[in-house]
């Protein structure tokens, strides 16, 4: 097997999956309708309700789902299970399930006047299955922070050249927000100055990689080389265990992402969220094509980069830790928690993207495009641990990689890693601060009306960056992105619930989104069950043992918060299967058409 055969495969994946089978039921299920009003036209305010080129929405809505999950967990099921198994669930994840979750979650939120999922479910199902999905996001966010964050602070730690790129990629963002929205400047000579402007930070770390080696070196003598919090971590030592270290340069980096994210949280969109983002998308695109395209011609150019060196296939239960369990059912298909099915696509989609949305006929380039897109990013991450990239981790797995196919095109193998690292940390770090301006704002409407302060936006996303610093403190990062992995696929498979009701409520096919919902529910919440299995004994248990206090009480409550979820999770199914069989007697009356164009 090579990397040429495998973007093949993908790109064969991409034209049937959306021609053949996407778009029938777009147009004979859904039956999008590009004369039909959507809620940006309608209740335009230029805040949340904005009409959007397709295009510009594209590039937008890929970049604020494309994050850590297509690469990292890519790369970890590849090296637990083998490259086959990752690859089978990533075509056929995409092709059934990904893209229904992403473009039916637009799709229902722009039939219900812009919605969100909370919104739908109060009054589709019932008002209690609102409270209980407004605990889900939040639980799910949280753990969705805390993996993300806790990945970065460990790159940005241990990658000093990729900081100048990182401040730049910021400063260059609010400075992008001040040219297009203050002064009026022209979109594409704002694109060259800030994306060209980072893309030469980003060449030239080495130059102040000395200076940030020295910042980390200094910080970390605070404590006289002590660490912060010392944790048995069993992903260490080829998947046995051993013990890892908390020191403060990490946790000084992870408290430098929050400020950020916290700025990205309270600043109003323009000036901060939506400019990095968009210039993070250039960086990631630019990163992605000379990666496939590098990928495709090294089987020619470059033999050695291009062929597969790990297993097809590693086994059905590998061993992770002294007494943990990794089946292949489940554990793989939350593992790679983004590049096949993705809850977080589906909830951002329904309260950012759909409200942004100027023609049905848009719904479904950009729900299903950027699914696809992703798909191809997870793919790209897998080629790289497959053709053998070495790196301890795997976001270096995935820099060495992906660096060693950008190579292809002449760049110094040097400095197309450098441009590797930086695109991983811009992938992740634009989403982040999204992900905490959802959790700020699903905070206040969950508790707002009982804790009048939690109102706050600034309050809420104090609270929000807090605790998600307690969970990076924990420790092993594999637990926490398996956690999030589980309870992102089964936020996908509440969405596509909620879709299902919705299309059994309307008289039309519930099956292309019943099924995929009914496999994604069942694995995931076998999946956070086993999970919450190793985490007591591959991590409770060992820091019992060793009197560490910090990541017992962390991992002790990772394992609450799984038990809680599943819980909710069960009881939001019961309430959408009540909902279900009394539209399936009886479906609604259908919503008075919006007033047509023109």
């Amino acid at each position: 097997m090579n990397s040429l055969l495998a973007v093949v495969i993908g790109i064969i994946t991409v034209y049937l999956a959306y021609t053949r089978y996407a778009r029938r039921i777009d147009r004979n299920v859904i039956q999008s309708d590009p004369k039909r009003a959507t809620p940006a036209v309608l209740y335009m305010d230029g805040v949340d309700f904005m009409p959007t080129n397709r295009n510009i929405l594209f590039g937008y809505h890929f970049k604020s789902i494309a994050a850590a999950g297509p690469i990292v967990g890519a790369i970890v099921a590849g090296s637990l299970w083998g490259w086959f198994p990752a690859l089978v669930w990533l075509v056929l994840g995409v092709s059934f399930m990904g893209w229904v979750s992403d473009y039916s979650a637009i799709v229902i939120s722009v039939r219900n006047e812009g919605n969100s999922l909370s919104a739908v479910a109060h009054r589709l199902v019932s008002p209690r299955t609102r409270t209980l999905l407004f605990f889900f996001i939040f639980f799910y966010l949280l753990l969705l922070s805390g993996a993300f964050v806790g990945i970065m602070a460990q790159v940005m730690d241990s990658q000093p050249r990729t900081h100048l790129g990182m401040i730049m990629l910021v400063a260059m963002g609010l400075l992008l927000g001040q040219m297009l929205y203050r002064w009026r400047l022209g979109l594409l000579p704002a694109t060259l100055i800030t994306v060209g402007i980072v893309l030469l930070a980003i060449l030239t770390g080495s130059f102040t990689e000395g200076m940030f080696k020295g910042l980390n070196e200094f910080l970390n003598s605070l404590t006289g080389g002590a660490p912060i919090v010392t944790y048995f971590d069993p992903t260490l030592a080829g998947f046995k265990g051993a013990e890892a270290k908390i020191m403060p340069s990490l946790l000084f980096w992870a408290i430098a992402i929050c400020i950020f994210c916290y700025a990205g949280s309270v600043l109003p969109i323009w000036r901060m969220a939506q400019p990095v983002v968009y210039v993070g998308f250039w960086i990631t695109a630019l990163a992605m094509i000379l990666g496939l395209l590098g990928a495709s011609l090294g089987t020619l150019i470059k033999p050695e980069v291009a062929q597969f060196q790990i297993p097809a296939f590693k086994g059905w239960n590998p061993q992770l830790g002294p007494a943990g369990i990794m089946p292949l059912w489940p554990m793989l298909f939350v593992t790679i928690a983004c590049g096949a099915i993705s809850g977080w696509h589906a909830l951002f989609g329904s309260v950012g993207t759909a409200r942004q949305i100027e023609n049905e006929a848009d719904m479904l380039p950009v729900g299903a495009g950027s699914m696809f897109a992703e798909f191809l990013l997870g793919l790209l991450a897998l080629l790289a641990v497959s053709v053998g990239a070495k790196g301890g981790s795997p976001v270096a797995t995935f820099a060495n990689g992906l660096g060693s196919f950008i190579s292809v095109w002449g760049l110094p193998i040097e400095y197309a890693t450098s441009l590797a690292f930086a695109a991983f940390i811009v992938i992740v770090l634009v989403v982040t601060q999204l992900i905490f301006r959802v959790m700020r704002v699903t905070l206040t409407e969950w508790l707002g009306e009982i804790m009048p302060p939690l109102r706050n936006q600034h309050l809420a996303s104090l609270i929000s960056v807090a605790l998600a610093i307690l969970l990076v403190l924990t420790g092993t990062w594999i637990y926490l992105w398996q956690l999030f992995g589980g309870a992102n696929q089964l936020m996908a498979a509440l969405s596509l619930l909620l879709v299902t009701v919705w299309l059994v409520s309307q008289g039309k096919s519930w099956v292309f989104a019943g099924l995929p919902m009914i496999f994604m529910y069942l694995t995931t919440v076998a999946s956070i069950l086993i999970t919450a299995y190793n985490l007591y004994f591959n991590v409770t248990i060992p820091n019992i043992r060793a009197g560490r206090v910090l990541p017992v009480v962390g991992s002790g409550l990772m394992v609450l918060v799984a038990i809680l979820l599943v819980m909710a999770a069960l009881f939001i199914g019961v309430d959408g299967w009540r909902a279900f069989l009394k539209y399936r007697k009886r479906p609604s009356a259908s919503p008075q058409a919006a007033p047509a164009r023109g």
